[in-house]
């Protein structure tokens, strides 16, 4: 059994073997697919490998960072705090109780 119809650029499917990909280029004209794995490795299958994958459409990942290869260490976030985390009230307590 192989894929059904042709590639959508923009779309994620998985293999059977647990793989996701996204199609981000279909040429017509030359008839090859390039597919970006969640890991970032990317592959140009000609169009009649792409016909005979066993791949299934899915959602989009919720986490896109498997493909972006960067760690918060890497842009100097390790040691800031997330300005969108709620404050605990009871910290400002504690440093107003020390005049």
């Amino acid at each position: 059994m192989g894929t059904s119809g042709p590639p959508v650029v923009g779309e994620w499917y998985m293999l059977p073997r647990g793989e996701s990909f996204e199609v981000v280029a279909y040429d017509h004209e030359e008839e090859t697919v390039e597919i970006q794995y969640f890991d970032g490795a990317v592959e140009e299958l000609e169009l009649e490998t792409w016909l005979e994958l066993d791949a299934e459409p899915i959602e989009p990942p919720e986490d896109w960072s498997g493909s972006v290869d960067i760690m918060r260490e890497d842009y100097g976030m390790e040691d800031r705090a997330n300005p969108y985390r709620p404050k605990n009230p009871l910290d400002e307590l504690d440093i107003n109780d020390k005049d």
